[in-house]
Order: structure tokens, then C-alpha cells, then sequence
């Protein structure tokens, strides 16, 4: 189906009538591929195309969600993806790449999911213990799908400050950090008095039973001294890696406007 930028090329070249146009533009805002409705308009709406969360939906419905998007020429981006599920899909797609800790499946159009002119940027993504990777991996992969260039640093806890102190050089250089934790939540604030991004704070289950399955970490992430801290939802490592590379990319398109480059500072 051809996108709205290629439709409007057809009425400007007068080879196609302004009832032909509206009509198409209404067919090319989106596909039903059965019981879902596929957002093909997402990505110039949004900068990104339409991701699909794939926990409770069927191989099937997936298979026909993926299809039309693919058809479409998105990158394609799923989330909390079973190994189940992906085994099956990647025989339907053979270049599509699942990733087991972070349980997202990516099927690559060949450019970033912000189109082949969308800036890059870098995002940091932070975890406070080994324990929270699952979800940094999430919040990874997803950022990495935006087009960031993105740096990963593991199990800098605030138990123990030192191990932080020695990667502050990385987090520095990104546009947005992304922090990802459990417990009690305060590895963002630490993070936050030593950068001058945004910093995304995505608590996480990890912890006894006095965490509440994160809430203990969300609440504190919530009450953040530090004024560079924005809070996610509990284990949404897409939202925050999302976010994050949104960021990037606006820091980068804003930096390329003024003939400088975020992606490529050392």
C-alpha cells in the first residue's frame, strides 16, 4: 500500500483525482489483519512505527500483524515475546532476531525505524544489578531499534558507589540515560546529580518482600530529589528505552541543525 507521502506525489503530478486521495489516504492510515487494526500512520504521526506487544496474542495473529507492517516497510519491533512464539515466527521470518533476556523480536527493514534520514543519537542504559538486566536488555534493544547508538553499564548499585563513579565518563556523553533498578529505587538520583540529560528512571520487581514487586522502587524513583528524573512505569523497559531514543533523536536533529553531532562526541 503506498504511504501518504507517495499518494500526495501522485495528486501533485495530477495522476490522481482528490476523491482517489482521500479515499487512499483513509486505506493507508491503517490494515485489519483480523481481530487487530495495524497503525501504518504511527511512524510519521510519531517518528517510530507502531510496536506490537506479543504476550497473549497468538503466533497467528502475530504472523498477520508483522506481515502487514513488514508489507508496509516498517522495522519491526515486538515486545515480551515467548521463546515459543518466537521459534515459530522466525521460521516465517527468516530475518527476524529474538533476543531471550530482553524477550523482544525484531524482523530489520534495512534502515532505522525512523526512516533512512533519522539522526541517531546516544542513550546510556544503567542497571543497578545483575538481577535487572531482563528488563535493561528490553529497555536496550528498544533504543538500539530507534536508530541510538546505545552504551550499557551493569550492576553499578549504590551499594557500591565506586563501581558508578568509574563509567560517569560514558553516561556523560549520551542524550538520555535510562536507569534501571529495583529495591529501593535510588540508583536514578544518584545518576541524575551527575549528568546534565534526561534521566529515565524504570523501576523494577527485583527486591524482598518490603518491595512490594517494585512498588518500593517506584515511589522512590517518584520522589527523586534530583530534577533530571522522569519514572517509567514498574518493568517497562520498552517505555524507557522508547523515550530515551526519542530524546536522542530530537538532541541529534536539533544538534545536526546547529552543525555539531551528538553520535559523534568520544
Amino acid at each position: 500500500m503506498p504511504s501518504i507521502e507517495q499518494l500526495a506525489r501522485e495528486l501533485l503530478a495530477g495522476r490522481l483525482s482528490i476523491e482517489a486521495f482521500s479515499r487512499q489516504c483513509s486505506q493507508a492510515q491503517f490494515a485489519e489483519v483480523g481481530e487487530a487494526k495495524v497503525d501504518l500512520a504511527r511512524a510519521g504521526r510519531c517518528g517510530f512505527p507502531e510496536v506490537v506487544f506479543a504476550e497473549g496474542k497468538s503466533i497467528e495473529s502475530l504472523e498477520k500483524i508483522f506481515r502487514a507492517l513488514v508489507d508496509h516497510g516498517a522495522d519491526v519491533l515486538a515486545t515480551r515475546m515467548e521463546p515459543h512464539q518466537a521459534e515459530a515466527l522466525c521460521a516465517c521470518f527468516p530475518t527476524g532476531r529474538y533476543h531471550p533476556v530482553g524477550r523482544t523480536f525484531r524482523i530489520p527493514s534495512g534502515q532505522p525505524a525512523g526512516g533512512p534520514s533519522a539522526p541517531t543519537g546516544r542513550v546510556a542504559v544503567v542497571t543497578a544489578g545483575t538481577s535487572d538486566l531482563p528488563v535493561a536488555e528490553e529497555a536496550r534493544q528498544t533504543a538500539l531499534w530507534t536508530g541510538a547508538a546505545v552504551d550499557l553499564v551493569e550492576d553499578v548499585g549504590v551499594a557500591g558507589p565506586h563501581r558508578l563513579t568509574a563509567s560517569l565518563p560514558v553516561l556523560r556523553q549520551a542524550d538520555a540515560v535510562v536507569v534501571v533498578a529495583g529495591m529501593e529505587g535510588a540508583l536514578p538520583s544518584v545518576v541524575g546529580g551527575h549528568v546534565s540529560c534526561p534521566v529515565i528512571g524504570v523501576p523494577t520487581s527485583v527486591g524482598y518482600g518490603a518491595s512490594f514487586g517494585g512498588i518500593a522502587a517506584l515511589l522512590g524513583m517518584l520522589n527523586s530529589c534530583a530534577a533530571n528524573v522522569a519514572v517509567v512505569n514498574i518493568d517497562a523497559g520498552f517505555k524507557g528505552g522508547y523515550l530515551a531514543g526519542l530524546i536522542a533523536r530530537n538532541s541529534q536533529k536539533r544538534a545536526a541543525g546547529s552543525g555539531q553531532s551528538t553520535a559523534s562526541r568520544p
